[in-house]
């Protein structure tokens, strides 16, 4: 507990320390933080303040981007979250999200906000069109499970971003429309979309995003906030991907072996297929087209993942390199640290093999 506390201040004193003077999203104006209900879907007791305040942490509302070749402050080990929505492809580095947590963007024609939390590693995509009506997401400082809990500004209602829900609020029990992330780390997304749009640092806020704001966090094994179930399947910061078919999430871990794997599954009878690279960093999962059969590629082939038995290779994002197709289509699914997994989904199904 010691340990926890320590590491907390530390949190704490960096996020509040990189606030703008005179800043209206600075930790210290807590006064709109309250929800706007006593009826909660989940345990009350259990919705914890985080210590920044409501917007303590800012989204990005006016996102600016470069190409990827133009991009210099990024580590070739640092992840980023890419997406194609229509013909627009975008990155988002976990440098700046680490920072934000928010991205409220338009990508393809689509309202979007990337929602990401460092503390469960766990970032996806939500409409901002809630009930016919457009709006942006913001951090309410609120934490469940360790998890973000961000805010819709057109109603001030509470969603909690793993569950993948309003669990407070005049919107309490909706769901967002979802759209799907690859994480991939910079190194190979560079050398993959060199002239794809890359979310710079012209963010409007002064942040060292060379620098991780939680210290050990990522190395350590403590989650700082308490958890309501603790599953030891897994290290606590290990990385899995959990897929979502109907109302069951199953998660999936990283291979041992080197090269690119494709694992044949399914969950609720529905089949999916699942491709993993541990030396690249990547594992994301597309539903097969009825009938067809799908083989993964050498990683010689990279940023090509996967052929059917047509011939026709798919990058990560589902996207065929030839354009004689349409894009796979994505299940739900995001990574995130284990612990996160165990909290949220008791019990959850691993896949073995």
């Amino acid at each position: 507990m010691k340990n926890f506390t320590l590491l907390l201040s530390l949190v704490l004193f960096i996020l509040v320390g990189c606030s703008d003077d005179g800043d209206p999203t600075n930790p210290t104006n807590n006064s709109n933080n309250n929800p706007t209900s006593s009826d909660w879907l989940i345990p009350e007791n259990l919705v914890l303040d985080g210590g920044v305040g409501k917007d303590g942490i800012p989204s990005i509302d006016d996102p600016n981007f470069s190409p990827a070749s133009e991009i210099d402050f990024l580590h070739d080990r640092d992840l980023i979250l890419a997406i194609q929505v229509g013909d627009e492809i975008k990155a988002y580095p976990h440098p700046i999200l680490d920072w934000h947590e928010i991205i409220n963007d338009d990508i393809g024609g689509e309202k979007v906000a990337l929602t990401y939390c460092p503390l469960t590693g766990t970032g996806i995509g939500w409409s901002r069109i809630i009930n016919d009506r457009e709006t942006t997401f913001g951090v309410s400082g609120l934490l469940y499970n360790s998890n973000l809990m961000p805010y819709d500004r057109s109603t001030n209602s509470t969603w909690s971003q793993q569950r993948l829900d309003c669990v407070n609020g005049s919107n309490i029990g909706q769901k967002a429309e979802l759209f799907s992330f690859a994480e991939v780390t910079w190194k190979n997304w560079k050398e993959a979309y060199p002239e794809s749009l890359v979310l710079n640092e012209d963010t409007g806020f002064s942040r060292n995003y060379t620098r991780y704001p939680y210290g050990d966090y990522r190395s350590s094994d403590n989650t700082i906030f308490p958890i309501t179930n603790d599953d030891d399947r897994f290290q606590k910061k290990e990385r899995l991907l959990g897929v979502q078919v109907g109302e069951t999430f199953k998660a999936y871990p990283f291979a041992q072996e080197v090269g690119t794997e494709l694992l044949n599954d399914k969950i609720e009878d529905i089949d999916v297929i699942v491709i993993r690279n541990t030396q690249r960093n990547f594992i994301v999962s597309f539903l097969p087209e009825p009938g067809q059969t799908y083989e993964a590629l050498d990683d010689s082939l990279f940023p090509a993942i996967v052929q059917n038995a047509q011939g026709i290779q798919y990058d990560l994002l589902g996207t065929p390199i030839d354009d004689r197709t349409q894009q796979l289509r994505k299940p739900t699914q995001f990574i995130g640290y284990w612990f996160s997994w165990g909290a949220f989904y008791e019990d959850i199904e691993v896949y073995q093999g």
